[in-house]
């Protein structure tokens, strides 16, 4: 079994020549021997890759057609839907510009919704008529409380070594 430490030898597309890669590079991270749990922590990273892009679009459109044409709803509501969108957003830009600010941006987009999914989840049940229907209602119920673990498993690719090392945050030393 190769060292996973070591400098690698990774063929061209060519075929006539190897380059050596740093094992630092998001490259060679992604293409290490993977055990079980780094495999699952690149489908969660993948699955955010697609999921807060599509989320941001459907919570941005609901928000919207809330706002503009549902004169029957609190505006909070709809309000905090295009919050929604708008970090869901961020996170998504986050996830696919690989840049130390990009990762400190991510991060603190992803904690944010984090507090606001719980604040909103709870205060959906105590003043209903107050929060009316957003993504974070009931802790995204709406969405199969997808809104809810979403942020969670976010942080935690963020936060994950590999990763980390991939967005510049930290030599892989």
């Amino acid at each position: 079994m190769a060292n996973l430490d070591a400098k690698r030898k990774v063929g061209d597309n060519s075929g006539m020549s190897n380059s050596t890669l740093d094992s630092s590079t998001p490259a060679a991270v992604a293409e290490q021997v993977q055990d079980p749990k780094t495999r699952a922590i690149s489908l969660i990273g993948y699955i955010l890759g697609i999921s807060y892009p599509l989320l941001a679009l459907s919570t941005g459109a609901r928000g919207l057609y809330q706002l503009f044409l549902r004169d029957d709803l609190a505006k909070l509501g709809p309000a905090l839907s295009m919050l929604t969108a708008v970090l869901y957003l961020v996170a998504a830009v986050g996830f696919f510009k690989r840049t130390l600010r990009w990762w400190r941006i991510a991060v603190a987009a992803l904690a944010a919704e984090t507090v606001l999914v719980l604040a909103v989840g709870v205060l959906s049940f105590v003043l209903p008529d107050l929060i009316g229907s957003t993504a974070w209602r009931h802790f995204g119920q709406d969405y199969g409380y997808f809104p809810l673990i979403q942020p969670l498993l976010g942080l935690i690719y963020l936060l994950w070594k590999p990763t980390r090392v991939a967005f510049g945050v930290m030599s892989n030393a």
